[in-house]
């Protein structure tokens, strides 16, 4: 995402990074600095005195409220400024998300807007992220809106730009959308293994799916088993290089749960796969690896001629032999 943003605004323009890894916000100014100056800050509040747009993407709640409402080294220490843009990209709970924003509206700093992303690694390289945004539809009469179409399309593409009105839209939209992600890539994970495990082919089995009523976009572009699907890029051709971690499920799953109990729907399927999901995160065919190697957990099987090594090449990449 940051990449699409130096190479995407203005030559001129500064680009301020922060991250907790320092030594990556190192490789990243010395790799792209030849497409216009990137300044590394220590904390977000440094960003925020810097620019005029701040864009985060962290781990979970607790992080974010530290990006923002820290009162030493988040946002909200720096200087006011009303005209401030919050773009926020991180999936967590709608009520946390609330909170930040009305807390910064009320102090003066900015809009806050959630903007969590779909389309996983592949898409935030390309820079044609799907962005979910608690936020109304771009008018001429709303000069922020305007701003925000602006920054969004330097990682996002506008035919998947789906604007929601209200803060937390974004993240309810998010939310239930990972909940189906996370059970049917697991559905998709079983239903492959049973099927190679009684003899089909799996490029055939797979065929049959595609143009069946079990389609789904997991199962084409996630598909668990390596050198069946070429058309897109996927995980298990790489050795289930992450696109998504396991064990990130657990919070999108966990997110899932919660934000249906809060309005009354049993969470049945969810709750079924999470535990499937919390075996496969401490499960070392699957740790750390992309998530449909939970393929590998439920006894799926690779293709004549593969063997998984369980060992990662320099490149992130893991070997099969």
């Amino acid at each position: 995402m940051a990449v699409n943003i130096r190479q995407n605004i203005p030559k001129d323009s500064i680009l301020y990074i922060n991250d907790i890894n320092s030594s990556a916000c190192e490789r990243f100014k010395a790799q792209y600095s030849n497409h216009g100056p990137i300044e590394i800050v220590s904390t977000a509040r440094e960003a925020a005195e810097n620019a005029k747009i701040l864009i985060s993407i962290v781990p979970g709640a607790i992080d974010v409220k530290k990006v923002y409402l820290d009162e030493n080294t988040g946002v909200i220490a720096a200087r006011k400024d009303d005209e401030r843009l919050f773009l926020e990209c991180s999936t967590i709970d709608v009520e946390s998300t609330r909170e930040v924003g009305k807390t910064l509206l009320e102090k003066g700093m900015g809009t806050y807007i959630d903007t969590p992303v779909s389309g996983g690694v592949p898409a935030a390289e390309r820079g044609d992220l799907s962005m979910l945004i608690g936020y109304p539809p771009p008018s001429d009469s709303n000069p922020t809106s305007r701003r925000l179409r602006y920054v969004l399309a330097l990682i996002g593409t506008p035919s998947k730009f789906f604007y929601l009105h209200t803060l937390g839209a974004g993240l309810t939209a998010k939310i239930a959308n990972n909940y189906l992600s996370g059970t049917i890539l697991l559905a998709t994970a079983e239903a492959l293994a049973m099927g190679v495990k009684h003899g089909l082919d799996p490029t055939a089995l797979y065929s049959v799916i595609k143009n069946s009523t079990g389609q789904s976009w997991m199962c084409d572009h996630v598909l668990p088993i390596p050198n069946v699907q070429t058309e897109y890029w996927v995980p298990s051709n790489s050795g289930y290089k992450p696109g998504f971690k396991t064990q990130m499920m657990l919070k999108d799953l966990g997110l899932g749960i919660e934000s249906a109990k809060q309005v009354g729907v049993a969470p049945t399927m969810a709750e079924a796969a999470l535990g499937v999901w919390e075996n496969a995160s401490r499960d070392e065919r699957c740790l750390d690896r992309d998530g449909s190697s939970i393929y590998l957990h439920v006894g799926g099987i690779l293709p004549e001629g593969f063997e998984d090594t369980g060992k990662k090449k320099e490149d992130g990449t893991w070997e099969f032999a």
